[in-house]
This record gives structure tokens, sequence and C-alpha cells, in this order.
């Protein structure tokens, strides 16, 4: 048996989205059909709490739309350069350390080699995110990465807008007790913001991302916090 959270949208309070742990029978190896066997077996456990249209994001789903909004294939632009690159390329290019980073250059790999660029295991603690001289703290956790992946879906409105067809997301990779961001947790994050209209008031700035979501994130004082960093 495995747990692994459903994450849900919310159309009303501040938190925008909520998580439910589901138990299910899990198919150890990691060959694509037992990643998707126990992708069937989450979702049909998640049906008997009431559960039922669920999206796997991931590049292991049986859902075309859920394999291209996999932060290994979802796409981002500049506005400036033009310059795209994955999410995910763009995530592990933006992580500054103790010893290093950010290693820029990771933007021109793809989104596997960008995960396993050995300076990221071998430059320090993480200490911060810098995406194009802009600076995100580590407080709140998934700050950075959720304004990464919403910028990537409101850039891809087509494909994006799929996801308000559902009522749950999973991630089969994501493990919470080994990792902390989640492309299936920012999915049901992007839905809640379109349905209150405040989508394109989260993206522009940070400063107006990391005031909007305050409430979501459960963090009040940001200056605070960014000065025990």
């Amino acid at each position: 048996m495995a747990v692994r959270p459903v994450f849900i949208p919310t159309s009303t309070g501040q938190v925008l989205s909520i998580t439910k742990d589901v138990d299910f029978p899990w198919s150890p190896g990691m060959s694509k059909s037992q990643k998707q066997k126990s992708i069937r077996a989450l979702h049909s456990a998640a049906s008997g709490l009431g559960l039922y249209s669920l999206l796997e994001i991931s590049s292991k789903s049986e859902d075309i739309i859920g394999v291209q909004l996999s932060a290994f294939n979802l796409r981002i632009k500049t506005k400036k350069l033009g310059k795209e690159f994955s999410v995910e390329s763009a995530f592990q290019a933006s992580k500054v350390f103790e010893n290093g980073g950010p290693f820029v250059d990771i933007l021109d790999k793809t989104s596997i080699e960008a995960k396993k660029d050995i300076r990221l295991k071998e430059s320090g603690g993480l200490v911060s995110f810098n995406f194009y001289n802009t600076i995100w703290p580590l407080i709140p956790r998934t700050a950075f990465y959720d304004w990464l992946y919403l910028s990537a879906l409101n850039q891809n409105k087509d494909l994006a807008m799929n996801l308000l067809n559902y009522d749950g997301f999973t991630d089969i990779e994501f493990n919470p007790a080994k990792s902390i961001n989640c492309q299936a947790r920012t999915a049901a994050l992007f839905v809640s913001l379109v349905k209150r209209n405040m989508l394109e008031k989260v993206l522009s700035s940070q400063s107006e991302f990391l005031a909007v979501l305050a409430s979501h994130y459960g963090v009040e004082n940001y200056t605070v916090q960014n000065v025990l960093i």
C-alpha cells in the first residue's frame, strides 16, 4: 500500500486548494506500465472517497493532456528575449546554492539533463532562486515553483484551460515525504485562480503574487521572513 495526495481546487475561502491523502495498492517497479497501474489504483481508491474526475499530471499519465502539462514538457517563453525552455529546466537553472548558482546554462538542457546536472548536488545548501535577476526566497516553500508553473500555464492557455474540466489532480511521481513542489498542486491552484478571476492579478508582479497568495500560503509578513533566510 502507498499514500499519495489528490489536490482539489476551491471556489471560496482563503486556501485555494486542499489536499486529500489516498491509500491505494502500489505496483512496484520503475516502468511506465507499472506507474500507470499505480495511477489507475490511486484514482480508483479516490473515487471511493467521492473524488471522481481526476487528471494525472506527469510524463506517466495515460491522458495526453496530463503528459503535455508535465513540467518536463510544458514550455515557458521569456517576454524580452523570446527564449523558450521547459518549466523543469527553468526551475533547476534558477537554483542558488551556498557555493554556486544559478547555473543558467541549464536552460539549454533537456528536462532530464537539467534535473540530473551534478552541480545541483555538489554546490551546498539551497539558499534562494534567481530567475532572470528576480530573487525568490525559499519561504513560502512552493512560491517560486508555483509562479513559474502558473506563468507557463498562462502562456499555454488553450492547453491549460482543459484543467477546468477536472475536479482534482494527481502526480504519481510526487512523494510528499521526499519532495516539496508538485505540478498537480499548482494545477489545482490555477483552476481556483481562474474561477475566481484572480490569475492575471497574481501574475502581474512578484509582489502582487506574494501579497495576494499570503493567506493561501499561511504567511503574513514576507519582510520578516526574508531577513531570516
